[in-house]
C-alpha cells in the first residue's frame, strides 16, 4: 500500500464515459441478488449478514470501477 494509492481511495471519483452504465449493471444484479436472499432464506441474522455482503460487494466493485483498479 502506497500513500498514492490511499489518496486514490479517499479522492471523489466522478463517472466518466461508461461509468455510468457499469455502477447500474452492478447495483442491479446486486438488488437482483438480495432480493433473492430476502425471499429465499429465513429472517434473521443470518440472512441479514448475506445481504450485507451483497451490499458491500456492490459498493466494493463500484470503487473498483471508480478507482479503475489501483
Amino acid at each position: 500500500m502506497t500513500e498514492e494509492q490511499i489518496t486514490n481511495w479517499f479522492t471523489h471519483h466522478p463517472p466518466t464515459g461508461d461509468q455510468v452504465g457499469k455502477y447500474e449493471n452492478i447495483r442491479r444484479a446486486g438488488f437482483l441478488f438480495a432480493k433473492i436472499i430476502l425471499e429465499d432464506t429465513p429472517p434473521g441474522a443470518d440472512q441479514t449478514a448475506a445481504i450485507r455482503h451483497v451490499r458491500d460487494a456492490v459498493m466494493t466493485a463500484n470503487a473498483a470501477i471508480a478507482c479503475e483498479g489501483k
